[in-house]
């Protein structure tokens, strides 16, 4: 991954040509300058610039091409969710409305969530039966995940409406199995295997969360075919007019007012690390450092906030819409104050200048950098939440 100060670096080459254009700059007013070469440069050759400069982030990103989604995309609230926890937006908005743990054991070996909808034209494409005990089969394309992505662990999570206490008894049950599909169905048929299992009562609007690690690690690590998952609903102590009105897993199934299908349809969550960075945590908001007057030309952090619409990336980016990157910028004076968080060898060449200028001064820089999330849409529409390391600055000082 490229190191933060490197990404700022063209960050800063890229809006000196954007300042060009009449775009907003990512660059506060007081931190322009001109660079002696880049005016007289052709359209052509800022093209070009611009260009490297896009591909270098994407690059970052670990995105082959720009993503160019489609308008039918939907993003799952379960990533949106998430997000805001793992960032620490949920707690400068209020987690209220967030109705599920965060899933501390599987981020905390991830960098990288996925959400993949089942691929719903393909639902009855080998048809089973239409019996209420025959489980219903969802295939999931499973291709985007990049070849040097460890997953950890999957879920899959279906939604299950609660039933009106004055046609149904609060005890009420139904099963939810669901299953491997091992071998490609035939009419009639389907062999399976088992991964998870709940007893839920009927009383309750809720995400259900179910286990299929063993069938995605089999597909993706140990290459074995994907024949898909099916989902088994047994209904008990209940009516055959209440059958099939609980859990959502098709479209075809009633839909109450106000109930949006691309929000409550199936949804399977993959957790996966790519070797780069720290894995995912549930981060609080830090406080931003507050410093006097005095010294303001030495050594400290300034404010620079990359917004990702002045590249036209907001179309992409779900979330943030930008982000206070920092950057470090001041004096190294002799002699160095301990505020300035210098270096034993910082020290040294400092009193060395001191009586030698052609040895240059200590140089301000980043000393300590922490990560942001992303949450976007990735070249093939799907949805993806991913820890970046070293992309804010937290502290600067001389070295």
């Amino acid at each position: 991954m490229i190191p933060g100060n490197r990404m700022l670096m063209v960050i800063l080459i890229c809006q000196v040509l954007l300042g060009e254009s009449n775009h907003a700059s990512l660059i506060p007013e007081e931190g322009k300058k001109k660079v002696p070469g880049l005016q007289g440069r052709s359209a052509a050759q800022s093209h070009e610039l611009l260009r490297d400069f896009e591909a270098t982030l994407l690059h970052m990103f670990g995105l082959k091409r720009r993503p160019r989604p489609s308008r039918s995309v939907t993003v799952p609230r379960y990533l949106l969710d998430l997000y805001r926890l793992q960032s620490g937006e949920a707690e400068e908005i209020g987690a209220h409305d967030i109705d599920f743990e965060y899933p501390e054991r599987s981020a905390s070996r991830a960098n990288t969530v996925r959400a993949f909808h089942h691929e719903e034209h393909m639902e009855r494409f080998h048809e089973v039966g239409d019996g209420e005990s025959m489980p219903l089969r969802f295939l999931f394309n499973l291709s985007s995940i990049p070849e040097d992505e460890l997953l950890s662990s999957a879920e899959l999570r279906l939604y299950r409406s609660q039933i009106d206490e004055a046609t149904a008894d609060k005890q009420s049950l139904h099963r939810i199995n669901i299953y491997e599909v091992l071998k490609p169905p035939r009419p009639g048929q389907l062999i399976t295997q088992l991964l998870d299992t709940r007893l839920v009562r009927h009383n309750a609007s809720r995400w259900e969360s179910f286990d299929v690690s063993p069938a995605i690690l089999r597909w993706t690590r140990e290459g074995e075919p994907n024949y898909g998952l099916a989902v088994e609903v047994l209904h008990l102590n209940q009516t055959p007019r209440h059958q099939g009105r609980h859990v959502r897993i098709s479209r075809s199934v009633s839909q109450e007012p106000g109930e949006d299908w691309e929000q409550l349809r199936p949804l399977l969550v993959t957790f996966g690390h790519d070797g780069k960075g720290h894995p995912l945590t549930r981060r609080t908001k830090r406080s931003p450092k507050q410093r006097g007057r005095k010294g303001r030309r030495n050594c400290r952090r300034h404010a620079l906030y990359v917004d990702f619409s002045d590249v036209n990336w907001n179309d992409w980016i779900v979330a943030p819409p930008g982000y206070q990157a920092y950057y470090c910028h001041g004096e190294c004076p002799f002699p160095l104050a301990d505020h300035l968080n210098s270096t034993n060898h910082a020290i040294v060449q400092t009193l060395v200048n001191s009586v030698n200028n052609n040895i240059p001064k200590a140089c301000c820089v980043p000393t300590e950098l922490s990560a942001i999330s992303m949450l976007y849409l990735d070249e093939h529409d799907k949805v993806v939440l991913r820890n970046y390391q070293e992309m804010v600055v937290e502290g600067c000082g001389c070295r």
